[in-house]
């Protein structure tokens, strides 16, 4: 039976954000604590009144220290590029390729000796960890990419169908005899699925995806995903599955229903509640 597109796309999801997407609270502990005695170190310089000399005084005694000051500023890299009328710097901070001199001058222009001297700070620890925090909000987005893909996982487990992560195409010729050069452009292409699912007659080709926010990208995909399954309909003993959702699409609906109507298997992630991979994976 046909199914109906306004049906399915309405019961899209608006997250699928789990508990530890927000702040891997284990990885900002991890990088907190490599730091924890240099910074611990440099708390001295907290409340300090003569802060350039005593900054010179523990670079001298513990030139370690200098690595502490990139995430002092969030930066997560040991270089930092830095250019005014004096010219431009690349500063090392893993091993110094500068003066102490020209060190101090990088903690003044960049406001490090006035946060410290004047007290806005209580502990670098805890400033670090909350700068930390920062940072890793920002792999959400890469976090995010994988939630799809883990909740797909999760349900292929559920069926217990033999499965593959991450092929590529040449991988899936090799091992099963297919000849996929019409999606590969007879070769070109170095294509890579999410998933690969052995069964009996058919070998499955999964790709997963979960857009909460919009952009050209949607597009993109739903164009070239129903290309692929069109050009995968050629293969004999070979089929393309797109597991996708998400609130996004629906500012994207048009490209989105041309690639429904073409495809045979596109699924939500309400179908594999519905048990969808019961039926096409049996």
């Amino acid at each position: 039976m046909k199914r109906n597109f306004n049906e399915w796309i309405s019961k899209f999801s608006k997250s699928i954000a789990n508990y530890e997407y927000y702040v891997d609270f284990n990885k900002v502990i991890k990088n907190t604590e490599k730091l924890k005695i240099e910074l611990n170190i440099l708390n001295s310089l907290i409340g300090s009144k003569n802060i350039e000399k005593d900054f010179e005084n523990i670079i001298k005694k513990y030139p370690q220290t200098l690595k502490c000051i990139p995430v002092l500023l969030a930066v997560r890299t040991f270089e930092i590029n830095a250019i005014d009328i004096d010219g431009a710097f690349i500063y090392n901070f893993k091993e110094s390729n500068y003066s102490i001199e020209q060190y101090k001058i990088f903690m003044r222009k960049t406001g490090l000796f006035d946060l410290l001297a004047n007290h806005l700070i209580n502990n670098l620890v805890d400033y670090v960890y909350g700068i930390e925090t920062g940072l890793d909000s920002n792999g959400r987005k890469n976090r995010g990419g994988h939630l799809m893909e883990n909740l797909v996982e999760s349900y292929l487990k559920k069926v217990k169908v033999k499965y593959y992560k991450e092929m590529y195409l040449k991988e899936i010729e090799q091992k099963w005899g297919l000849d996929l050069s019409p999606l590969s452009n007879n070769g070109k292409s170095k294509k890579r699925f999410d998933f690969v699912v052995e069964t009996k007659n058919i070998i499955y080709a999964v790709e997963t995806n979960f857009y909460s926010g919009g952009g050209s990208k949607l597009n993109e995909t739903a164009r070239s995903y129903k290309m692929l399954a069109l050009e995968s309909q050629k293969i004999k003993g070979f089929a393309f599955v797109w597991f996708t959702d998400g609130s996004a699409w629906k500012t994207a609906r048009r490209n989105l229903e041309e690639t429904f109507d073409a495809m045979e298997h596109i699924y939500s992630i309400d179908d594999m509640k519905n048990g969808i991979m019961d039926k096409l994976f049996k």
